[in-house]
């Protein structure tokens, strides 16, 4: 298969002019391949690598919005906004892997810190893609305002490239806050953690992260970590989480270098096994101890993050067992990371609509398709 990495948004329209079937990525921090790759018109399919359109384009910290190609790293945003106290609430992940904006987009993965502020969806207000047929395709815009008609830039999160080929994307920011503390409690049964994630939700704080992390290794009992980060003013914060200790009732506390760390591999999955495959499933915290029942026969290390509404799960075994058990459960998983030619999973929903507007945008099926 030919791999092409273009400088140009002229040369993708070139492209997909002369070329068969085409595959667009970015850094491949997450892994997603077609579930079949065909021959469009007895041509090839060609592989094609989006990082040489790479840069930010506009950057207003007064607007607290910014431009950039596609192809441009997390990396490269994150240490532009950093300069200015800004950052990107959803929280990305990968980032130190190379992910890249677009490939953030199409996946529409967000990290922790979408409990809080909403996920990568709720940030973004424009994107200019490519379609299927060749069209340069503009919606949104740059600044955070009112826009009428189709929302474009919501749709093309979580499309997996099968709409169009990003080549450039407007986020909002906000300020940083000035630092982090996060309560670290441990419980040895599921109920038990499960009333403490329900106080702290009901509780009256700003939380910006709440996660439960489940080691389930053989021969030893399931251990709960519930993971509560709070953001703030230093002088007020040792106050807060005293107070989020006395909700949860008992947890240790992690400040500075120890606490970035913990969830910087949060946001990398550094707690994912080599040989298992990342699967992101949408849940919701009611249906958590039925998903826990299901998936924890089969997989040692998941974490439920959002509060509880959505999973990530780190699968050892058949994608195809997965499929059923997620179907079973009435539920849906995308794989980001591990080899699969299948990356949808479980239940799957608006099949009709998403084939209506991919037949509009790629009608001779130029781009990957998951339908």
């Amino acid at each position: 298969m030919t791999t092409v990495a273009p400088t140009t948004v002229e040369e993708i329209q070139n492209l997909l002019a002369d070329a068969g079937q085409i595959i667009p990525f970015g850094a491949a921090t997450k892994q997603t391949q077609p579930q079949q790759v065909v021959q469009v018109a007895g041509m090839a399919p060609t592989q094609l690598d989006l990082r040489n359109l790479s840069g930010i384009l506009e950057y207003e910290p007064g607007e607290y919005t910014f431009t950039a190609q596609a192809g441009t790293s997390l990396a490269t945003v994150a240490a532009a906004l950093a300069e200015h106290d800004q950052y990107m609430p959803f929280d990305p992940p990968l980032v130190q892997a190379g992910a890249t904006l677009g490939g953030t987009v199409a996946t529409g993965v967000s990290g922790s810190g979408r409990y809080r502020f909403g996920g990568v969806r709720d940030f973004l207000i424009g994107v200019r893609f490519v379609d299927g047929q060749g069209r340069l395709v503009r919606g949104g815009g740059k600044v955070v305002k009112n826009a009428a008609g189709f929302d474009l830039p919501k749709l093309m999160v979580g499309s997996l490239g099968q709409f169009g080929i990003l080549t450039e994307v407007s986020f909002k920011v906000f300020p940083r806050p000035a630092t982090y503390s996060t309560l670290q409690a441990t419980y040895s049964e599921l109920a038990a953690v499960l009333t403490a994630l329900a106080k702290v939700k009901g509780a009256q704080f700003d939380i910006h992260a709440l996660d439960l992390a489940v080691t389930s290794l053989a021969e030893r009992a399931p251990v709960y970590t519930l993971y509560v980060r709070l953001g703030g003013m230093e002088n007020v914060l040792h106050q807060r989480i005293d107070q989020m200790r006395s909700v949860v009732g008992a947890g240790e506390v992690l400040t500075g270098a120890e606490e970035a760390a913990l969830w910087q591999d949060v946001k990398e999955f550094a707690w994912r096994p080599a040989d298992s495959t990342l699967v992101k499933i949408a849940t919701t915290v009611g249906k958590l101890a039925e998903l826990e029942a299901a998936v924890a026969p089969h997989s040692s290390q998941r974490r439920y993050a959002v509060g509880g509404d959505l999973l990530w799960l780190a699968w050892p075994g058949s994608l195809a067992t997965l499929d059923e058990l997620l179907c079973q459960q009435k539920s849906s998983g995308l794989v980001i990371q591990g080899e699969t030619d299948r990356p949808l999973l479980g239940l799957r929903s608006g099949g009709a609509f998403a084939q209506r507007i991919k037949q509009a945008l790629d009608p001779e099926g130029r781009l990957p398709n998951y339908l």
